[in-house]
């Protein structure tokens, strides 16, 4: 994820300031009827001001979401560049609380966020969407309980699908995947080992199935001697010599028989090198 880029309008570190703070709506609001009659750098003077003044409640905004998996400076700034960009479409004739046009737009922003960056595996909107509307829901649902909700009771309290709540249920750990390199015990009597050592690995089969897939009709074509050399020769792994005295021509004749077989295969399989070819053979015989 990309970190939000600074502002320069916006200082580079947090303040603790209190967001309802005396003075600041009466000041806020004398800043804007005085940047009504101001144009060029003088308005944007007093915007920057307005900025400052109120920067506390975007960092509170901002601390709402905490500790849900994103970088709490990326939503500090996502926040504070939501302030700088909403400050100027503000218009005092239409509403004398700025804070009351401010922080929806605030709020819109740190949500766009998390669903742009917040997911390193994105589920689709649909499920986003019911995602975010379950965490809503859920602290109040276990404060008033005395108890994680079951399914059925947040069903009813979001008004959800089951197949929708249930999946979306399942989503949680979309937001930050534990990490191959973490340490785990897989048993209490064995040693600690990273994730990636005991996730499953690919299997070969894969490779094999597919080559043998394309190997088979292509050597059933083959003359019956051309696949008694290619079993000998790959699969029961003898020599040219040994193949020729099986056969009963000489090691030259195997040489040239090979190289003919390979070079039609080659042909009809495509773009595989004589080593890969010799490879899928060696290891899948005749049909």
């Amino acid at each position: 994820m990309e970190p939000a880029i600074a502002d320069p309008h916006v200082p580079s570190r947090p303040r603790s300031s209190d967001p309802d703070r005396p003075g600041r709506a009466d000041r806020t609001r004398e800043l804007f009827e005085r940047a009504r009659t101001c144009r060029g750098d003088h308005r944007a003077a007093l915007h920057d001001e307005i900025v400052e003044l109120n920067i506390g409640v975007a960092d509170a905004l901002a601390s709402r979401y905490a500790r849900r998996g994103l970088d709490p400076e990326d939503l500090c700034q996502v926040a504070r560049l939501a302030l700088v960009k909403v400050v100027p479409l503000f218009r005092p004739e239409f509403g004398k609380d700025f804070l009351a046009y401010a922080v929806p737009s605030i709020l819109g922003a740190i949500r766009k966020h998390f669903r742009d960056a917040g997911w390193t595996v994105r589920p689709p909107r649909r499920v986003q969407e019911a995602h975010q509307l379950i965490s809503r829901v859920r602290p109040d649902l276990v404060q008033r309980l005395g108890r994680e909700p079951t399914v059925a009771e947040l069903v009813a309290e979001t008004g959800l699908e089951e197949d929708t709540l249930l999946e979306s249920l399942e989503v949680n750990d979309c937001y930050s995947p534990v990490s191959l390199d973490g340490s785990i015990r897989p048993g209490p009597d064995q040693p600690e080992q990273s994730l990636g050592q005991v996730v499953g690995h690919e299997d070969p089969e894969f490779d094999r199935s597919e080559a043998r897939a394309i190997l088979e009709p292509l050597l059933a074509r083959l003359a019956p001697r051309d696949r008694r050399v290619v079993e000998l020769r790959f699969v029961q792994g003898l020599t040219q010599r040994e193949v020729g005295e099986r056969i009963g021509v000489s090691q030259m004749q195997v040489s040239r028989i090979q190289t003919r077989i390979l070079d039609t295969l080659r042909g009809q399989i495509g773009d595989l090198g004589e080593t890969s070819t010799l490879s899928v053979v060696h290891t899948h015989g005749a049909a």
